[in-house]
């Protein structure tokens, strides 16, 4: 096995490495991987209240890292199972969240069709952070449910294309819709999507049941199933926030 901090060596693994194909091993790296992302947060966010500038190589590459883990726990259940029992707590509970989401993912967009997503830069934390504040004021939506929308939809905007149903922009409005709800804005862009998703939610329900506003904007049980998994640990543990900021599409 590569030598990690975590479990005695004296480096950390190789980030952009293979991963291991025992438990042990995805469970010693992801242990160590979490911990240098976590410090790598810490200093990008130290003292600044809203980051700004780009991730850290430090931040994102064991974020990368703990991406590829939680990918491949997703598609093999037995092997998460397994993983995960080695895990410490607090990250075996959060990685059993982020393999379930992001299983459910996996089979929401199973038979699209395949090619290239286009891809840009996410928008800026400076741009997203006060939106989702100001929607949950206005709207009283839980800022954590629209960020999980943002992450699933178009990985905080990295994700430009249309959808298959003809859905665009930051959080995924098909034109009749955001024509209703969008409030006059730019569906591209960032703040004005969000208001108009936090809009539509409280319409549909929200915040009394979010499952029911959820399934209005998306109607799949493994959204909503996985935008609340997202929004929960989000609530649980603000820092993943920002891993899952650091995720690609």
């Amino acid at each position: 096995m590569l030598g990690v901090a975590a479990c005695g060596g004296e480096s950390q693994p190789p980030w952009t490495g293979a991963l291991p194909s025992d438990p042990g091993g995805l469970a010693a790296h992801l242990t160590a991987a979490d911990r240098a992302w976590r410090q790598g947060t810490s200093s990008w966010t130290a003292g600044a209240g809203i980051p700004r500038g780009q991730l850290p190589a430090k931040l994102s590459q064991p974020s990368g890292y703990v991406e590829r883990v939680v990918n491949r726990l997703s598609q093999r259940p037995a092997l998460a199972l397994a993983t995960i029992r080695l895990l410490p707590p607090r990250l075996g509970a959060e990685t059993r969240q982020l393999t379930a989401a992001r299983r459910d993912e996996h089979r929401l967009s199973a038979g699209w069709p395949g090619g290239g997503i286009p891809a840009s830069s996410p928008a800026p934390l400076p741009d997203l952070l006060p939106s989702y504040r100001e929607a949950e004021r206005r709207f009283g939506v839980n800022w954590r449910v629209l960020a999980a929308i943002n992450l699933v939809e178009s990985s905080f905007g990295r994700a430009t294309g249309n959808s298959v149903a003809g859905a665009r922009g930051p959080m995924q409005f098909i034109p009749s819709t955001w024509r209703r709800y969008g409030r006059g804005g730019n569906v591209y862009d960032p703040h004005d999507a969000i208001l108009g998703a936090a809009n539509f939610l409280h319409q549909a329900g929200a915040p009394e049941n979010y499952g029911t506003a959820l399934y209005a904007y998306n109607p799949s049980r493994l959204y909503v199933d996985a935008v609340l998994r997202y929004a929960r640990l989000i609530g649980r543990d603000h820092d993943s926030f920002y891993l899952l900021y650091s995720w690609e599409p």
